[in-house]
């Protein structure tokens, strides 16, 4: 019995110095683990005063740049494809009705129908001439009245003397009118688009259709006008840095005006 007791007691010993052995390893893993993390806290507080890191740290900040404007597209895509299912849900309903009201008068036909009178259904079929030249004579006259589309006029060389030497840089006076020429290239390719009948259009057309009327708000309400996506979709140009800077004279000049809203730059004629 009191060999036993010897044996039970030395194993409970063996176990409380595993468990304490097992206790004092977690904290020193803890402890190198938050030693590790402050080292790293100080290496990143002095990441903007060493050359090579601040280059690192110059191509995350471009990065993030990219990958916000990249979210705010998929989000505008987002909103239209939401908006494609709500007008397919409209046109499943009405198709719907119109067969159901199709299939109630094919079930529910009269068994005997009056005879056409020749003379008026000869009468009709004139009113329904008549109806339809009138009709196209009025497509024509709206068609005639339509509203121009809006496009900026070039700057004189005396403007162009007049905008500050700081905004002028090293632009050129047939630099800032070659760019004139692009946007107004744009603006008209833009609302030739509007003005087609959505049925006549493509797949691509239509998309850029509906990517208009989303840029559109009470304010943009009778401008014309175009953001940066139409100028990289409709011309050769860039909106780099030298595109911005003329499109600063320009604004200088009063033949553009900016239109904000909705995370979206608008540049609407003047």
């Amino acid at each position: 019995m009191e060999g036993e007791r010897e044996t039970y007691g030395a194993q409970a010993d063996a176990g409380k110095h595993n468990m304490a052995c097992s206790d004092l390893n977690d904290l020193c893993a803890h402890l190198n683990t938050k030693i590790s993390n402050i080292k790293k806290s100080l290496q990143l507080r002095k990441i903007d005063q060493e050359p090579s890191l601040k280059t690192v740290l110059s191509k995350v900040v471009h990065e993030m740049f990219l990958l916000n404007n990249l979210l705010n597209k998929v989000e505008l895509e987002c909103h239209h494809q939401e908006r494609q299912l709500h007008q397919l849900k409209e046109l499943q309903e009405t198709l719907e009705r119109d067969y159901n009201e199709a299939r109630h008068l094919g079930e529910n036909m009269p068994i005997h129908l009056p005879k056409a009178n020749p003379s008026s259904a000869m009468s009709i079929i004139v009113k329904n001439e008549q109806t339809k030249d009138a009709e196209v004579a009025h497509v024509k006259k709206q068609a005639k009245e339509a509203k121009r589309i809006k496009e900026a006029s070039f700057i004189t060389s005396e403007e162009f003397e007049s905008v500050p030497a700081y905004m002028r840089g090293r632009l050129t006076y047939n630099q800032v009118n070659a760019v004139i020429q692009e946007i107004n290239k744009a603006v008209v390719s833009k609302y030739k688009i509007m003005r087609q009948p959505t049925k006549s259009m493509s797949s691509a057309v239509r998309n850029l259709y509906f990517r208009f009327q989303e840029e559109e708000n009470k304010n943009t309400k009778g401008e014309f006008f175009i953001v940066e996506a139409d100028i990289e979709e409709f011309t050769q140009l860039k909106a780099d840095k030298r595109f911005h800077a003329i499109l600063t004279i320009l604004r200088h000049c009063q033949r553009v005006r900016e239109i904000r809203g909705s995370r979206l730059v608008r540049y609407a004629i003047c």
